[in-house]
């Protein structure tokens, strides 16, 4: 984080920045208050933001360089806040916090979308074959798992044990369930045909669901065993905790949960309701494409809305921790990363 000097620095060489509308810009930390829901909804949109995956390699050199010259208080004249955020903004989106490497397209949050929603059509395709669950099932979790790889917290190093446990956890639960609850609609002899393909389309959710929660338990077990760092008000290490892990691990497993919801859930509801209609029953061959659009949408919508219902950093008391923790400290409450 940028000291006083800098601050004032960067802002004496930037006179633009009292013309724009965007806010004081501070290094290393949010553009937008983390205190309430909307506040995290827009800081996560552009973590999110597929445009950065175009961004080029000067492109991103320029917004690193401008990031030093801030920190070191060498900002040229005539460079606005917004400049700034934007800077901030490409940088956090391209490389990893920890290692400053990049992180490759198709696992970057900002690919999450882009690269999994062919997935999520393909979960979702109706009449699935045996085969076909599996394969699905399996691609899905092998992105999840890249994905929670490449934005893992590096400040530690991680065995590659716990991340081959996880994933192999995440695609047993998910092909298990999936392919158990495919079964037992199949033999359930009360749905006629229809009610048969229309809770099929439904399976999906409860397999990834629980999936999900199952890649969040095993990856990040070693945290409920070892504790994670908790800091005061002004960033200090206070400790490690075992109970604010805890709190860490059932927050993200929420997420998790929330997460697939709206993109397994809506599409079969709208796709049932879209399939009657005039136009894709005389074009069955547009069914593919619309059904795609309208799993893209929902997973534009569910990301945002799903990572954004806890602060990355979130605040919990001491009095909740172990009695260390509150001896080792004035502050009443403390923070910790709850990780994505």
């Amino acid at each position: 984080m940028a000291d006083t000097t800098t601050t004032a620095s960067a802002a004496a060489a930037s006179p633009a920045n009292a013309s724009t509308d965007a806010p004081p810009f501070q290094l290393g930390k949010p553009r937008f208050q983390q205190t309430s829901f909307y506040g995290r909804f827009r800081h996560f949109l552009d973590i999110i933001d597929p445009r950065t995956l175009f961004v080029t390699e000067k492109r991103l050199r320029e917004a690193v360089q401008l990031l030093e010259e801030y920190k070191h208080g060498t900002l040229r004249p005539g460079v606005t806040n917004e400049q700034l955020w934007s800077a901030q903004k490409i940088k956090q989106a391209i490389l990893h916090p920890d290692t400053n490497e990049k992180i490759f397209m198709p696992f970057r949050m900002s690919g999450y979308i882009p690269f999994g929603t062919p997935i999520v059509v393909g979960l979702l395709l109706p009449n699935q074959t045996l085969a076909s669950t599996v394969f699905w099932q399996w691609l899905n979790q092998s992105h999840n798992a890249c994905v929670n790889y490449a934005n893992r917290n590096a400040t530690k190093p991680s065995p590659a044990s716990k991340f081959i446990q996880g994933y192999l956890g995440a695609v047993i639960s998910a092909v298990s369930i999936a392919v158990g609850l495919n079964v037992l609609v199949q033999k359930a002899n009360k749905f006629t045909p229809a009610t048969r393909l229309l809770v099929q389309r439904f399976v999906p959710f409860p397999a990834v669901a629980s999936a999900n929660i199952c890649n969040v338990v095993l990856m990040r077990y070693g945290e409920l065993e070892e504790g994670i760092d908790v800091l005061d008000a002004d960033g200090n290490l206070v400790g490690s905790s075992k109970i604010a892990a805890r709190h860490a691990l059932l927050e993200t497993a929420l997420t998790r949960v929330v997460l697939p919801m709206p993109i397994l859930v809506l599409p079969p509801i709208v796709m049932s309701m879209l399939e009657k209609t005039a136009l894709l029953q005389a074009r069955p061959r547009l069914l593919l494409p619309v059904q795609s659009l309208v799993c893209l949408a929902a997973f534009g919508l569910a990301l945002p809305l799903a990572i954004s219902l806890f602060p990355q950093m979130s605040e919990i008391e001491t009095s909740q921790l172990e009695p260390e923790i509150a001896r080792a400290t004035s502050s009443r409450t403390v923070v910790y990363n709850k990780g994505l």
